[in-house]
């Protein structure tokens, strides 16, 4: 279903950024990193669905009209692709991308799923990774969670990188199955989602994207973008001078912060590292024979 522009790229088992409108791109956050990403590593135009309205409601997916040198064009929905490809004759250092502007289908969603992985295939896709947002009991005042997943790396690895495995069960997107029928075909499968205060409700989060950005480099080296860390400093700003004038809101933060609080103890406490327990046996018999023993000097 996607045209592709010509000359077509050979990349070399490219990695997949990919986000996903509406369902789980709160706050634009996944569209902000990917539009800085196509930025920083200066994507090109890759293609787009050559017939949108075959999966897309144009009444629920508005088209919108804009003028251009005294013309009248249209601007139509689409889920459209970029790439980033290494200079030819440089050493292979880094990693080639894909990018991924995903439109939640309306109809013939296997079809469109079934395309996007055609595409992947096409390109020896080597990891694909979606980002994004969702709203959650978190107060702006506490590091906010990234849920998710990253692929083979262990649960050790991933508390490394301040990431939490996903056990969210629900409601999802269509979309979902890209992840679960791409990874037989051996595309490494991860997922980031930044968990974001409800109380916000902003068109562009970005404290949320820069903590999106912050857990990317991790994987990738990269740094949040100056301009994005210091928006989300001021978006911190008003949000405190927002609850500095409503006392209701500032007691509902306070909350907030004691459920997050007492949640990260409850993980802490659970990842602390436990005897196993053949340790704990023989240290427990050692205990007793201790205490049954003349002239050790212990008393219950």
């Amino acid at each position: 279903a996607f045209e592709l522009n010509a000359p077509v790229p050979e990349l070399r088992e490219p990695h997949v950024l990919a986000m996903l409108r509406p369902w789980i791109d709160i706050g634009s956050v996944g569209s902000l990193v990917i539009a800085w990403l196509e930025t920083h590593y200066a994507a090109k135009e890759l293609g787009k669905l050559a017939r949108p309205g075959e999966f897309f409601d144009f009444t629920r997916y508005r088209p919108t009209t804009f003028m251009q040198d005294g013309q009248r064009l249209m601007s139509i929905p689409n889920t459209t692709v970029t790439y980033s490809q290494q200079e030819t004759g440089k050493q292979e250092t880094g990693n080639e991308f894909i990018f991924l502007h995903l439109l939640e289908p309306h109809n013939h969603s296997e079809d469109y799923i079934d395309s996007i992985l055609q595409l992947m295939a096409r390109f020896n896709v080597k990891r694909y990774t979606l980002l994004g947002s969702m709203y959650d009991y978190m107060p702006h005042t506490r590091p906010l969670i990234v849920t998710g997943s990253l692929g083979q790396r262990s649960q050790q690895e991933t508390s490394k990188m301040n990431i939490r495995r996903s056990v969210y069960q629900g409601p999802t997107t269509i979309a979902s199955l890209i992840s679960q029928m791409a990874a037989p075909n051996g595309v490494e499968i991860m997922s980031l989602i930044v968990h974001l205060p409800q109380y916000t409700q902003l068109d562009e989060d970005y404290m949320g994207a820069v903590r999106v950005m912050e857990a990317l480099g991790s994987l990738y080296d990269i740094k949040p973008d100056q301009s994005y860390t210091l928006k989300a400093e001021k978006q911190r700003e008003q949000i405190d001078a927002t609850l500095n004038e409503n006392s209701q809101l500032k007691a509902i933060v306070e909350q907030l912060e004691n459920h997050y609080d007492a949640r990260a103890e409850r993980r802490r406490e659970e990842e602390a590292p436990r005897l196993s327990p053949e340790i704990e046996k023989f240290l427990t018999e050692m205990d007793k024979k201790f205490r049954d023993e003349p002239g050790t000097g212990r008393q219950d």
